[in-house]
């Protein structure tokens, strides 16, 4: 079941290391809302599910909390940057939708 969506607007980071991976954080204000509000129901390394939707693509994955950055951390598999034409540096709309 769906409960609460969230339109995003972010700038696409690449995490550099051994496996260097594509990814966006959630802003600060937005990822206190989702904490509080299902911090409780999050799974393993704080994750929690979410249905997303980018341009034409949507797709089920999960947000992970970064303690560090305070900000849930959104990765972009490749297959959907390929369809996207989404690279690094670049601003993206999303909608996340969560749903557990």
């Amino acid at each position: 079941m769906k409960y609460t969506e969230y339109n995003i607007d972010e700038l696409v980071q690449i995490f550099d290391g051994p496996a260097a991976w594509f990814f966006i954080f959630v802003p600060k204000d937005t990822s206190l809302d989702i904490k509080k509000g299902f911090g409780d129901r999050s799974r393993g390394w704080g994750s929690l599910p979410v249905e997303v939707t980018v341009g034409e693509t949507i797709w089920r994955t999960s947000i992970f909390y970064d303690r560090k950055e305070e900000k849930y951390m959104l990765p972009l598999k490749a297959s959907v940057r390929k369809a996207e034409n989404i690279i690094e540096g670049k601003r993206i709309t999303i909608l996340i939708e969560i749903i557990i």
